[in-house]
């Protein structure tokens, strides 16, 4: 107990040393000698706990950056770079044999080391003065990490390369429940992108609003940070453990990514013939390598199994029962510059810069939506997506057979052949995990000028009803001040409650009881949206969950010739008024009224704190997205959504405002885990600071190398 005293006392005193010293520097100092403070590296930490680097070179920025993720995420960023090598049950037992088995499987360790020798030697150096940062934290503050996650050290500029491998190609592109699902399922991973032209702006000036939505755990942390060295400016986000920005922005233009409706992987039945498999006719035998797996038990022993790792010449084996394979192949293996596209994007000026960076096509997947100082504005499904040589987007997300190459893709389209719109007529672009039809009205990129399986031809309802809550508020205001795009981030209203409401009032009055009735005065009453204080909301959303909704639910179903109203309408009022009258009683016996508040069923729980929640799913049509989870038999609490929010206006100088659901640390004993929820639960944004004098002005911490 004394020792964790004794560990906890100096987690304090290591926060309230160099706040003191930064108080004082800010006092004596100030803001009066730039040019002097720019000479060594440091570390600037505002209120917030976002890192603002100052690099003498880049080299000294990448290693102060592994420095400050560490001291936000140090616990964190260790366990997942553990995960990434496939030892994590060695390090920390059972529960993480199967993510050992995939990692291993799937081949993440070995190609992280051949990407390692791939860098360019430049972009090399980073990498390793990145890793060198994590190791130089834990040499001066190992007593901050917890002693069960100091077992990967000392980290190496491969476990980097191995993290984004697993978290880019095998998480996002392919995670293993698809796999073992069979049928590919729809990401669970979302966001919102915006994109506004001058012409449609009040200030005449481009925005970007960037909004991921992602789980408020594990490898889907965002982290901020602005990153200044002698070559680059940018502020942004990156998942926890990634050296570079993945959504950033500097003076000159900026970028976000949204998940795309995107396939870039497939899984193929083999035909086994005794131990080989058959393929064009011929019998070709598995490459097979046999790799130990060593699994910590509970008195600290190792145990240890083989894993057989059988490849094809699609790729490796996933799962082998019942005398079938199927084997996975997957895009982009053969592209180990994601980091450097990445960084290069940062240090762009232009439209024309940015695109050449654009078409090395080394980052597999996600839409980029973009802005700039010019005015220009652009939308680019980007991805490797493969050549194939037959069948539509849904022929291609069952399993394809594998005994020929006729369907065996071995090339992916270059950059020219990918759906992209630069300054569409409209003057605005979205993106809410649609395909790319649906970025601006008019439509201006047309599925009949591309291959019938880049993406879905249609929109899948009701989970798109985001997507034309997102376009109503984009089409129906012709000038959009930087104040009304934060406004329109945070709405809640549901879209789906728009289209069909008025059809249940009026079933519920005509063909339901006094309980449907009473539900129906309910639901006129209430304001449509999911805010705190909101209620109707909960009977609404409760409803909808029974009544599992598609596209014959409606009495109009969804045109690609009238895509902004459809679907509209019940087609069934008769089974929605029964469904009623069955959610309406187990919402009144939960909670004793059919009105209860929004908020006081759906929560913000982070670190001592419990707020009432705002937000909702994305099938419900809001544009404010939060998934929950069961935190008792009728309440729930937030696990995922909103996490990383930047509004910004490319004016003289860049006005932004930024949030991190969660807060920008996860470490124990950090002021900076949760702070930043109630400003959340407000419906608001904190200020970004990047220049200097601000951020002395906010400082809490100054760290110098």
């Amino acid at each position: 107990m004394m020792g964790y005293l004794h560990k906890a006392f100096k987690r304090k005193l290591f926060r309230l040393v160099p706040f003191v010293l930064g108080v004082l520097f800010t006092l004596v100092v100030g803001s009066h000698t730039p040019a002097l403070l720019t000479k060594s590296t440091e570390i600037l930490w505002d209120t917030y706990g976002i890192p603002h680097i100052y690099g003498k070179d880049n080299a000294s920025a990448f290693q102060a950056f592994g420095w400050a993720q560490m001291q936000s995420h140090g616990n964190l960023l260790l366990r997942l770079y553990g995960q990434a090598r496939g030892r994590a049950a060695e390090y920390w037992g059972e529960k993480y044999l199967e993510s050992d088995r995939w990692v291993l499987t799937t081949g993440i360790p070995e190609r992280a080391r051949s990407w390692y020798t791939a860098q360019s030697p430049s972009f090399r150096s980073y990498l390793d003065a990145f890793a060198a940062g994590i190791n130089a934290y834990v040499k001066e503050h190992g007593e901050l990490i917890d002693d069960e996650v100091e077992v990967v050290l000392p980290v190496k500029a491969e476990d980097v390369l191995a993290h984004l491998h697993r978290v880019l190609h095998f998480t996002f592109v392919v995670n293993p429940d698809e796999v073992t699902g069979v049928a590919k399922e729809e990401s669970k991973a979302g966001s919102n992108g915006w994109a506004i032209a001058p012409s449609h702006s009040a200030s005449g000036k481009a925005m970007l609003l960037a909004n991921p939505h992602l789980p408020w755990s594990d490898l889907f942390l965002w982290y901020e940070a602005q990153v200044i060295t002698p070559d680059i400016n940018a502020y942004g986000a990156t998942l926890v453990g990634i050296p570079v920005l993945a959504i950033a922005f500097n003076d000159n233009l900026g970028w976000t990514h949204t998940v795309n409706t995107y396939d870039g992987w497939d899984v193929y039945e083999l035909k086994l013939v005794e131990n080989d498999y058959s393929f064009d006719s011929k019998v070709l035998p598995f490459q097979t390598t046999t790799v130990s797996l060593k699994v910590k038990q509970k008195d600290g022993t190792l145990s240890e199994q083989p894993l057989v790792v059988k490849r094809s010449v699609h790729g490796p084996v996933v799962t082998e029962k019942d005398g079938k394979a199927l084997a996975l192949r997957v895009v982009g293996l053969d592209r180990p510059g994601v980091l450097e596209q990445w960084w290069d994007m940062a240090r762009a000026k232009n439209l024309t810069q940015f695109q050449s960076v654009l078409k090395r096509l080394q980052l597999p997947m996600f839409t980029v939506m973009y802005a700039d100082r010019d005015g220009h504005i652009m939308h680019l499904f980007n991805g490797d997506v493969p050549v194939r040589s037959q069948g539509d987007f849904k022929y291609w997300q069952g399993i394809i057979p594998g005994d020929t190459s006729k369907t065996l893709w071995t090339k992916i389209h270059p950059y020219q052949d990918l759906p992209r719109v630069i300054d569409p007529e409209s003057g605005w672009l979205q993106n809410t995990n649609d395909p790319p039809w649906t970025t601006t009205f008019p439509t201006a990129i047309k599925a009949d000028n591309y291959p019938p399986y880049m993406a879905p031809r249609s929109l899948n309802f009701p989970g798109n009803f985001r997507t034309e809550r997102s376009i109503r508020m984009l089409f129906e205001d012709d000038k959009i001040s930087f104040d009304e795009m934060v406004r329109y981030k945070h709405s809640t209203r549901m879209e789906l409650a728009d289209r069909i409401l008025d059809d249940l009032f009026l079933a519920a009055r005509k063909q339901g009881g006094s309980l449907a009735r009473r539900a129906a005065d309910v639901l006129e009453a209430w304001d449509r949206q999911a805010n705190a204080d909101s209620k109707g909301a909960v009977l609404f959303a409760s409803w909808v969950e029974q009544m599992d909704l598609d596209d014959k639910a409606f009495s109009k179903p969804w045109s690609e010739d009238s895509p902004r109203t459809t679907p509209d309408g019940l087609a069934d009022p008769t089974s929605a008024v029964a469904t009623l009258e069955a959610v309406a009683t187990k919402v009144e016996k939960a909670y004793g009224a059919l009105d209860v508040a929004w908020g006081d069923v759906f929560r913000l729980a982070i670190n001592n704190k419990d707020l009432p929640a705002n937000g909702g799913d994305g099938s419900l049509g809001i544009f404010r997205v939060l998934s929950f989870a069961p935190a008792s038999q009728s309440h729930f609490q937030a696990v995922a959504g909103d996490s990383f929010v930047a509004a910004i206006e490319f004016s003289q100088p860049v006005k932004a405002m930024a949030l991190i659901s969660y807060g920008n640390a996860t470490q124990p004993g950090s002021p900076h885990v949760g702070d930043q929820l109630q400003i959340f639960a407000r419906k608001q944004l904190r200020p970004v600071w990047r220049q200097r004098s601000d951020i002395l002005a906010h400082l809490e911490e100054r760290k110098v190398f």
